[in-house]
């Protein structure tokens, strides 16, 4: 079975917690990381805390096999550090395709006036790395002898796991409303960012798609510039204790309730199949750490039962804290789980 997860808002979601979650939880043969580092995925367990730019948040479960998709890119002094901070040195693989960014693209992007002001740039080299592939000539995994014996055949090893009707789970980055396409141009990120595209990166197509997560978090936030709908002033978010800082900048994320018309959107765009909903302990203090759905206060259970109705998609698993663990997981009970 294939599983995309994919971010429903503007990033920041809580990707890395739900993809975590089903490495301990399915235990699946392969997990494949897509898209640049300029998206951080924060995956916590058991009182360690790791922020990750490159590795599939998924390697806390050890007997998973850890990709790098063909169409992602990377940066070699961060791919090395993750590896040593979780110890994935002989588990993770790179496709010869994946694409590298190096000093120059970084510094081509630190001066640009448009990126970092309008924009509201991550000032990563991703951009500019993703305009030398489209002009080809960017160079790729393959052309590094500091990747020899980590580079694999993505899509056929992918492809060959299905075949064998093993799990494979696809990490996608950012949010629906930052793809190039179809997002809130030009406040948007350098590719697609749909459930679509990250099968298109890591090369399965679409008849081979099972599942499709989209996660939301109990409000909205955003990094950078843009527009968000709602949007709380500093103080508010504070009072809410909505305040949070990006994964990859530091930079503290704007924020707004939870957008409903945005929801049903991104449902459509990715052909969600089910939803996820992180952070509810944040806007409900009182779920805080609860596992069981039976558990949760009844004006809760109706909050999202609404969203349920309006995106008519079910909400199959629920972040109720920072540790992986926090979750609660409604797919047995609604028919998702096939064994």
């Amino acid at each position: 079975m294939l599983s995309i997860v994919v971010g429903g808002f503007f990033g920041d979601e809580g990707k890395g917690k739900i993809v975590a979650y089903l490495g301990l939880a399915d235990k699946p043969a392969i997990a494949v990381r897509c898209g640049a580092i300029n998206a951080g995925h924060t995956v916590t367990y058991n009182g360690r805390k790791w922020k990750l730019r490159i590795v599939p948040s998924a390697f806390i479960s050890r007997n998973i096999e850890l990709l790098i998709a063909p169409g992602a890119l990377i940066r070699l002094d961060v791919l090395f550090k993750e590896i040593d901070e979780t110890g994935t040195k002989c588990r993770l693989f790179l496709d010869k395709h994946t694409g590298v960014i190096e000093l120059c693209h970084v510094e081509s992007e630190r001066y640009n006036s448009f990126l970092a002001g309008k924009i509201g740039s991550t000032l990563q080299g991703v951009g500019a790395a993703m305009a030398d592939r489209v002009l080809r000539k960017l160079r790729l995994a393959y052309e590094f002898d500091e990747l020899k014996g980590m580079v694999k055949n993505v899509p056929d090893t992918v492809n060959e796991a299905l075949d064998k009707d093993h799990d494979v789970i696809i990490e996608g980055t950012q949010g629906t409303f930052l793809s190039l396409y179809h997002g809130t141009y030009p406040y948007v990120t350098s590719r697609d960012t749909t459930a679509s595209a990250f099968a298109s990166e890591v090369g399965v197509g679409p008849k081979r798609v099972d599942e499709v997560i989209v996660v939301f978090k109990a409000y909205v936030t955003r990094v950078g510039s843009g527009p968000l709908d709602g949007e709380l002033s500093f103080d508010e978010i504070v009072r809410r204790r909505w305040c949070e800082k990006a994964t990859v900048t530091g930079r503290v994320r704007r924020a707004a309730p939870f957008n409903i018309e945005l929801a049903k959107k991104a449902t459509i765009l990715n052909s969600a199949t089910q939803a996820a909903i992180t952070k509810l302990d944040i806007l409900f203090p009182e779920t805080q750490g609860v596992t069981e759905w039976g558990k949760l206060p009844y004006k809760v259970r109706k909050w999202i039962e609404n969203i349920e109705d309006a995106i008519n998609t079910p909400v199959t698993l629920i972040g109720t804290g920072e540790d992986v663990k926090h979750i609660i997981d409604r797919r047995r009970e609604l028919g998702f789980l096939r064994r």
